[in-house]
């Protein structure tokens, strides 16, 4: 079974490489951003609560994002493995990951990090929001969630390589270059 996470600020590329890895590779994929906007988009009660949160560039609160994981990642259990975008955010959620994954007998098989500068994150994001409408990609909206990585998810690249599974990888260039190196590290440890 092959368990990764894929890591990057917003607007590394994480989505796109994260889609195609899991397509490739017979994945689950579970991407937090996009079940939170399906959230959103229908109305429903956790959209209503998250939807101000993620227009404000913050994390959503951890039991709430832990609690659809977990459900999501029990369902498709029997699969070849999974792939997280977006999760976990901070050191709390890592060390409640663990003891997920331990309970459910699982393991992190590897954490794939995008390594982009912020200034190349700021021209993706704005160019994204012109294109997409995505009210979140704003200058001011980028510049917090580019603080908040730094002060909150940056930490667990650390986290990662203490215990000996993360593989950096370059997220600047053409997509399909990306995604073979990716493939490369990934590779590596099946």
């Amino acid at each position: 079974m092959l368990n990764l996470l894929i890591f990057g600020p917003p607007g590394a590329g994480k989505g796109t490489q994260a889609k195609m890895l899991a397509e490739k590779y017979q994945l689950n994929y579970f991407s937090t951003g996009e079940i939170f906007r399906e959230e959103m988009a229908k109305g429903s009660e956790l959209g209503n609560k998250v939807k101000n949160i993620i227009e404000q560039g913050a994390l959503v609160p951890d039991e709430i994002t832990i609690a659809i994981l977990e459900e999501r990642i029990i369902e498709k259990k029997e699969g070849n493995g999974f792939l997280l975008d977006g999760f976990p955010r901070t050191i709390p959620q890592a060390e409640a990951l663990d003891i997920f994954m331990q309970k459910e007998n699982l393991k992190i098989s590897g954490v794939l990090s995008l390594e982009v500068h912020n200034e190349e994150i700021i021209k993706r994001l704005i160019l994204r929001g012109q294109t997409s409408g995505r009210l979140d990609d704003n200058e001011e909206s980028i510049k917090n969630r580019l603080e908040v990585y730094d002060k909150q998810t940056a930490p667990l690249l650390e986290y990662y390589q203490k215990k000996g599974n993360l593989l950096p990888v370059n997220g600047i260039g053409d997509i399909d270059e990306i995604q073979n190196n990716l493939c490369i590290e990934i590779d590596k440890i099946k």
